[in-house]
């Protein structure tokens, strides 16, 4: 055979090679940017440093915690967690608290490097999107960037892979309207998406919500409303009969 046509043989697989470690690696790592370490904070759904209130019934999977407030401001009852229940000190909710103050003062410790980790990220793809109202779109993964708060006034899709990732930096208040969701689709997942919000984080009355919120102040859940995802709170979190499931890992 033709030395030329086996040399040009090689350089067409050799191309063909090297678009599909690429195509490869796109997969593995996701578009947009690298996810937000949580650390230990990442197997909590709920994370608050100074309370957590609640209408009966709420349905909580995964892990909960308080630190550094006493475990009396745990008002949720064991029956309502199906995981951990973490407390600096005895005084938790009976029989099911862990007393484990030096363990939630790295978990709360994680959650601060967290928020601080989402709000420094620099070069957004997106500033000021729809002036602070994203209900009604499809998002793409990438760096968000609202220098005011953020309003969800109807439905709002999240659409990307199962690698892909969303930052949502917020430097005012997050608003969730009553009876609206937070869709995902083509494989987008919880675990993905990140709310960084400076100020008080509100998800309305029977709203459903996907991803962690990483929130400078409180997170108020409303009556009915359902969250897959994560609520960390360097203030309270309130809950009313809610529904709130830390995403799959």
């Amino acid at each position: 055979m033709n030395k030329c046509k086996i040399s040009s043989k090689k350089l067409v697989l050799g191309a063909l090679l090297s678009i599909f470690v690429a195509a490869s690696a796109n997969a593995e790592t996701g578009k947009g940017p690298k996810p937000v370490s949580l650390g230990e904070a990442s197997g909590f759904a709920i994370l608050s440093q100074s309370g957590i209130t609640d209408v009966y019934r709420s349905a909580i999977v995964g892990d909960v915690g308080t630190s550094p407030i006493t475990g009396a401001a745990i008002l949720l009852t064991c029956g309502e967690v199906s995981g951990k229940i973490y407390t600096v000190d005895v005084a938790g909710p009976l029989p099911c608290s862990l007393n484990d103050a030096t363990f939630l003062t790295t978990v709360v410790g994680d959650m601060g490097t967290a928020y601080l980790d989402a709000a420094g990220r620099l070069s957004p793809d997106f500033t000021e999107l729809g002036a602070g109202e994203i209900g009604g779109k499809t998002l793409t993964p990438g760096l968000y960037k609202w220098t005011t708060g953020l309003m969800i006034t109807t439905d709002v899709t999240l659409s990307g892979g199962p690698n892909d990732v969303w930052i949502f930096q917020v430097a005012g208040t997050l608003n969730q309207a009553n009876s609206t969701r937070v869709t995902l689709a083509n494989g987008a997942q919880a675990k993905n998406i990140f709310w960084q919000v400076a100020g008080a984080t509100t998800i309305g009355t029977n709203a459903h919500f996907e991803g962690v919120v990483l929130g400078k102040t409180m997170i108020a859940v409303n009556t009915g409303a359902s969250v897959n995802g994560r609520l960390l709170a360097q203030t309270a979190v309130t809950l009313q009969m809610n529904a709130i499931t830390e995403p799959a890992m």
